[in-house]
């Protein structure tokens, strides 16, 4: 949703010094911002609001914390998250985004890292459709819909978060190349994207589960991936 020209923000952080800093930066950067200090309330902010985008953290307290609020999400929606964590651990955020969530950020960090990352999460989503493409890739059985942002398999929509979703049309856009997972990276996390190239992998393992064997996507060694 976007209020009054301003896109809109929810950020769920339970310590308000963190909570208020990025408020601020956020608000500085022309976006609506709404906070929650904990999952339920977060859910309802949500729901309530419809953020383009939501800034959640891990570490929330009581029954909800930050990765069943995204598993709760993920449900009904692929409103884009970006997951903040003060635990170095890459269980925790590989487990993040195995569950769906666009991008993280590691406490401590720099508000203004994470407006940059805020603001290639949203180009990246509401970029045009290439003009010289067709409006439906077809991939065998499945088909990305670039007009709808729409994945289907055997014609039926199948539920992929944003990031799911820009990384098969990538794929599609150049299906019969081997991709190296820095060119990945570039191609769909965008040339500023500072992290793990692991995270290339979790999304293509997200892929292959949700399209099972319909998606052809080569594992090429030493290199990266190549949709067949």
């Amino acid at each position: 949703m976007t209020v009054d020209g301003e896109p809109v923000v929810v950020v769920v952080e339970d310590d308000p010094n963190i909570a208020d800093l990025v408020d601020m930066y956020l608000r500085q950067d022309g976006y609506r911002v709404y906070q929650a200090a904990d999952g339920q309330t977060g859910l309802e902010r949500i729901r309530r609001h419809r953020p383009k985008l939501v800034v959640l953290d891990i570490g929330l307290p009581g029954d909800l914390d930050g990765i069943q609020v995204c598993r709760e999400l993920r449900a009904s929606s692929d409103v884009p998250v970006i997951m903040l964590t003060a635990r170095d651990s890459e269980i925790d955020r590989v487990l993040g985004l195995e569950l769906g969530a666009d991008d993280y950020v590691t406490k401590p960090f720099s508000p203004r890292e994470l407006v940059a990352r805020v603001r290639a999460v949203l180009r990246r989503i509401e970029r045009d459709p290439r003009a010289d493409l067709p409006p439906v890739l077809d991939v065998g059985p499945v088909e990305v819909d670039t007009a709808r942002r729409e994945v289907r398999l055997h014609g039926a929509p199948v539920a992929v978060t944003a990031r799911e979703y820009d990384l098969l049309r990538y794929l599609a856009e150049n299906r019969g190349l081997a991709l190296s997972r820095r060119q990945l990276l570039d191609g769909v996390w965008g040339y500023d994207w500072v992290g793990d190239e692991r995270t290339v992998d979790v999304h293509v393992l997200q892929l292959r589960k949700k399209l099972g064997d319909a998606l052809q996507v080569a594992t090429v060694r030493g290199v990266g991936y190549r949709l067949d």
